[in-house]
């Protein structure tokens, strides 16, 4: 007698032929799981309901289906792709009216998807903590342009969760770009019209210094000449920059530099002190100091990059960004949230542990002239008592003194599950290292400001001067120190989960303000490990310097890194692809993959027998 059939599965099919009749793509392929909500081209994975169906489960499903396939039926990425702004913030708000746009005809033509994808956004909402949002400086500019853009195109106003943080915005922008937003709907169908209106409403919101060069008509023409003949293959890519929740910050920060080169030349940093070590320590014997080379990049009439000033940055322990009792709770909070994702996390840890242990394990030489008699071989002691191979002596292994720093993007694009894991993973493979004699040093880095703090200050009361570098304040903090023991530093990473402290990203200093400290320390080896799940963005830098400023910063650091220190250098990117970044990287897709993501790049590290062993370029993906 055949088992029953899920409930499940009936539900499945229904969404699949859904996805394909609505997309008129019947080749599409759609998976669900657990780790649902991406897709690329004609592939697509889907969340996985409860077995009972709930209510609210299926629509957020049905949700995320209705929204991937109206992307691929109503979007042409040949035409975006040539619109697409250069800058950050000006890329993330054009996605986001984009996808406003192909959600919004399926909404106005169909009453049934839009009940779908309104449960889809008020999940989303919920979810990343647009409730909580109090202040203009918390709120994403791209996500607020996105809802106000689906208010005008489909007359829903944003969900009760985001309500607070659109209005918080919604002023502003109605002045500066108020009759743009109105003349959108007028051009919904026409992708090619409704972009260059978008370009407008960008540059009107002052970031017109990020949508790069204007394309011209004769180049529009060419594009599409060529692309008559291409239907089949716009279709299959289509959804390569689409996702089921819609476009995201994130994913247009990942998207950001794509056709650069990886051997950019060095830049500058203004002060010499990041470039020596933590506090002008010696970054120890036998590595030499070493200083960018800037005159390739003045020949190419590259800015240099620089900080406006510096005078506002911060370095800070973990316990002095809130009091004892308040990180008691968020660490509470955190062991709360991962119960389940520990045990999995802990079986990883010690594997590598044990793998470590073998490593540092004595051992024995045999078939000795001198020595300790060996007990195997008295055998041969009796049969033949001249035979002098029958001692041994207790050797130890060569394990090199180690210290690994793990440094951790504390951006808002972080928020809620990706810093949860992070934290968590981080917290115990110090304590395994700690256990098999590895120092640990776990750091974040974010910066102390929305759009710019006291530097972008000083920078408007100064009279707005050209080119002037990064324009944040930067906060690099201090989890654990690597002489501190995990007990007394457990604490500490509780404060990943507070409110209000993950803001904007700018990696290039973060990686040169670790790699100084690890040149200071004493040991042997030293292994750096960044983990992060975006390109560096500042919005308050991006918009007034050119829209790769920050990445090319950061591929010229990683570059220093990898061909001129001893320290190595290994990356995790979680949902970003940094393998165009480091050439010692992985990328994996759900925050879940983390902890075995960090054990086998570890242990792949520690088994390799020879310094620099390995170095080559790998391309591994999770």
């Amino acid at each position: 007698m055949s088992k029953p059939e899920s409930p499940v599965e009936p539900f499945k099919r229904a969404v699949t032929a859904a996805m394909r009749a609505m997309s008129e793509n019947r080749e599409l392929t759609v998976a669900f799981g657990a780790d649902g909500g991406a897709g690329k081209g004609s592939r697509v994975r889907l969340p996985l309901p409860a077995r009972d169906l709930p209510a609210a489960e299926v629509a957020q499903v049905r949700g995320a289906a209705d929204s991937y396939a109206l992307r691929l039926k109503h979007h042409d990425e040949r035409v975006h792709a040539h619109l697409l702004p250069t800058g950050g913030t000006a890329r993330a708000v054009f996605e986001a009216a984009e996808q406003a746009r192909v959600e919004a005809i399926g909404a106005n033509a169909l009453p049934g998807v839009s009940n779908n994808l309104t449960a889809l956004l008020e999940e989303r909402c919920r979810t990343r903590g647009y409730a909580k949002v109090r202040e203009k400086t918390e709120a994403p500019l791209a996500e607020v342009v996105g809802l106000m853009v689906r208010e005008r195109l489909t007359g829903q106003a944003p969900p009760e969760s985001a309500a607070r943080m659109v209005e918080l915005w919604r002023p502003w922008i109605e002045e500066k770009a108020g009759a743009d937003l109105s003349s959108l709907i007028s051009n919904i169908d026409d992708q090619q019209a409704f972009a260059r209106m978008a370009r407008k409403l960008i540059a009107d919101l002052d970031l017109g210094e990020e949508l790069g060069s204007d394309p011209n008509d004769s180049d529009e023409d060419q594009e599409e000449n060529e692309g008559d003949g291409a239907d089949d293959q716009n279709e299959a890519d289509a959804g390569d920059g689409a996702s089921p929740e819609g476009s995201t910050t994130e994913q247009a920060e990942a998207a950001e530099g794509e056709g650069e080169e990886g051997d950019e030349t060095a830049t500058q940093v203004e002060s010499d002190q990041r470039m020596m070590g933590a506090e002008g320590e010696d970054p120890g014997e036998g590595h030499r100091p070493w200083r960018p080379d800037t005159k390739a990049s003045t020949e190419r009439n590259e800015p240099l990059y620089r900080a406006y000033t510096t005078e506002h940055d911060e370095t800070v322990l973990a316990e002095a960004l809130c009091d004892a009792d308040e990180m008691s709770r968020l660490r509470a909070y955190l062991d709360q949230q991962l119960q389940a994702l520990q045990g999995v996390v802990s079986r990883l840890a010690n594997r590598l542990q044990r793998r470590l242990m073998a490593k540092q394990n004595r051992s024995w030489e045999f078939d000795l002239e001198e020595g300790l008699l060996d007990a195997g071989r008295l055998s041969r002691v009796v049969t033949d008592p001249m035979h002098p191979l029958s001692f041994k002596r207790e050797t130890d292994v060569n394990f090199r003194d180690t210290v690994v720093t793990i440094l951790i993007d504390n951006s808002g694009s972080m928020r809620g599950r990706p810093i949860t894991v992070a934290a968590t993973c981080a917290d115990i493979l110090a304590r395994t290292l700690e256990r098999c004699s590895v120092k640990v040093e776990i750091l974040g880095f974010t910066t102390r400001a929305w759009k710019g703090g006291q530097a972008r200050e000083k920078w408007l009361k100064d009279g707005k001067p050209a080119n002037p570098g990064r324009l944040n304040d930067l906060r690099h903090i201090i989890y654990k120190p690597a002489d501190a023991p995990w007990r007394r530093a457990r604490k500490n990473l509780g404060l990943m989960m507070r409110e209000g402290l993950l803001k904007e990203n700018i990696d290039g200093e973060a990686l040169l303000w670790a790699h100084s400290r690890l040149l200071a320390r004493p040991e042997q080896r030293r292994i750096l490990m960044v983990i992060s799940d975006g390109a560096p963005v500042d919005d308050s830098t991006l918009s007034v310097n050119q829209g790769s400023y920050l990445e090319r910063h950061l591929r010229q650091i990683i570059e220093l890194i990898e061909n001129r220190s001893s320290v190595e250098l290994i990356a995790i990117g979680i949902g970003h692809d940094v393998t165009r970044y480091y050439r010692r990287a992985v990328t994996i897709v759900e925050a879940e993959q983390l902890g075995g993501a960090m054990m086998d790049k570890l242990a792949e590290l520690f088994d390799e027998t020879t310094p620099g062993q390995g170095r080559g370029r790998r391309r591994a993906r999770a």
